[in-house]
């Protein structure tokens, strides 16, 4: 789902003409032109707010349930794809980081190039991408939220109170914390259903700092 490009245009454009159509190595997906017409009318809706042309492969994991679709377009308009309780741009690096746990190559460089086009730096990608919170390149209350959506993605059984307080501690409120749990798991389920389809990354000739 689409973003405004980042003072680093250039880059970023080249990477959008490198994107490959999707492909998927487990499940089918929905062929956008021979879709139902419940279907066809939800895509055009996805093409008309998010001024893309192609139907990401996640999206079309979500047709093969119109009702499932629909609900995840409007958590993508309302929630997911724009600034809310936490900036667009931390959404896109807790996505990244959330999907390079789960070994999700689909989302992991998706969400790479969005963060890319909300001012991530290249060693911020990079480093989210290799799991390296490294101190130097993030402020503390963006360590704070990374290491909190970490563990709600990886042991969301051991969260107890005392991480929600460290978060809150470190710049956050509680509403924004709230909403990480939110993002992350939400990107969590996106992880398991591209690789439950077996989706392989849009990027296959490699991110920079991946080659």
């Amino acid at each position: 789902m689409s973003s405004g490009l980042s003072s680093d245009a250039p880059q970023l454009e080249a990477l959008e003409r490198r994107r490959v159509a999707p492909s998927s190595t487990n499940l089918p997906l929905v062929d956008e032109h021979t879709a139902n017409e419940e279907v066809r009318v939800l895509f055009a809706r996805y093409h008309e707010r998010f001024a893309r042309t192609d139907i990401p492969g996640i999206v079309l994991c979500f047709a093969t349930n119109p009702a499932l679709l629909k609900g995840m377009l409007e958590i993508a308009e309302n929630m997911l794809f724009g600034d809310s309780l936490l900036s667009r741009r931390h959404k896109e690096m807790i996505a990244t980081f959330v999907s390079r746990q789960n070994a999700c190559p689909y989302c992991a460089d998706s969400h790479a190039v969005l963060l890319g086009a909300q001012g991530g730096s290249p060693e911020i990608v990079c480093a989210l991408q290799h799991g390296d919170l490294n101190a130097q390149l993030f402020t503390s209350a963006e360590l704070a939220l990374l290491k909190f959506a970490e563990k709600v993605n990886a042991n969301s059984f051991a969260v107890i109170r005392a991480d929600v307080e460290t978060t809150m501690h470190a710049g956050w409120t509680e509403a924004q914390v709230q909403e990480t749990v939110h993002i992350a798991a939400l990107f969590a389920a996106f992880n398991r259903i591209a690789n439950g389809f077996g989706l392989s990354s849009p990027y296959q000739v490699g991110l920079p700092g991946q080659m």
